[in-house]
């Protein structure tokens, strides 16, 4: 029987690239997402593909995805992002308020409602899709920071709290990645702002790099967890530290 892979997060940017690549590796993957429209578009680039509209900030939404589910063999929860930039001292609780909900509870709430579907496959996979930002702060990001601090001890925790079942756990941190609209999100829709992140940058991550070490974390051997991949471009030695070349 073919496996079933459910991806958050699916409608851009890691989370479209990780639905087609894991179509491609034979999953029958449902794709979650709150727009349709883009969701359908992927679908009907490959048969294996099914949309489901999914707000990973409403437990209704989730619990309805799960009733939907026959099967799950893996769980990505790479639905996510990032507002602002502001300093703590200046930053808007709202903004905090969204970053936790959509990151942290929303990778709650699914993980809780697909967890037992996980342990009855018998060989189940979760992936929580972090970042370099999960194990390092830096001004202006302290609510992204502390985001996903939580979600990267949300992982830790499930791998102990899950040691004998069968299910493993992998945490994904990437760094500097372009996508079509992380960068716009956080900018509040600033696209010559977004732009300038990446501005001088030689080659960075892309949405298919990230999708390609999922891919290869979940189809390691059933004894095999990878614990936690942290990728960066080469051009990014670390958080702080980032080389750009001028015209």
């Amino acid at each position: 029987m073919r496996k079933t892979a459910v991806v958050t997060g699916a409608s851009s940017g890691i989370g479209e690239a990780t639905a087609r690549r894991l179509a491609s590796e034979g999953y029958d993957v449902v794709a979650g997402a709150r727009r349709r429209d883009r969701l359908d578009k992927l679908a009907s680039e490959a048969p294996s593909i099914r949309p489901v509209t999914l707000d990973v900030t409403s437990q209704e939404s989730v619990d309805a995805l799960a009733d939907t589910l026959e099967r799950c063999d893996v769980l990505v929860n790479n639905a996510g992002g990032a507002l602002g930039l502001e300093s703590v001292a200046e930053a808007r609780p709202e903004d905090w308020q969204q970053m936790y909900d959509t990151n942290v509870l929303g990778s709650l709430r699914v993980t809780q409602a697909l967890l037992p579907r996980l342990v009855e496959s018998g060989d189940g996979v979760l992936v929580m899709l972090t970042s370099t930002a999960a194990l390092v702060s830096y001004e202006g990001g302290g609510g992204y920071v502390a985001a996903k601090h939580a979600q990267r001890t949300m992982a830790e925790t499930l791998r102990l709290e899950l040691v004998g079942q069968p299910v493993r756990i992998v945490e994904i941190a990437p760094g500097l990645v372009r996508t079509e609209g992380f960068a716009v999100t956080r900018f509040r829709g600033d696209q010559a702002a977004a732009d300038r992140v990446y501005e001088g940058v030689p080659d960075p991550l892309t949405a298919d790099d990230v999708a390609d070490a999922i891919a290869w974390c979940v189809t390691r051997p059933s004894h095999v967890n990878i614990d936690r991949v942290v990728m960066r471009p080469r051009a990014q030695a670390a958080q702080h530290k980032l080389h750009r070349v001028s015209d």
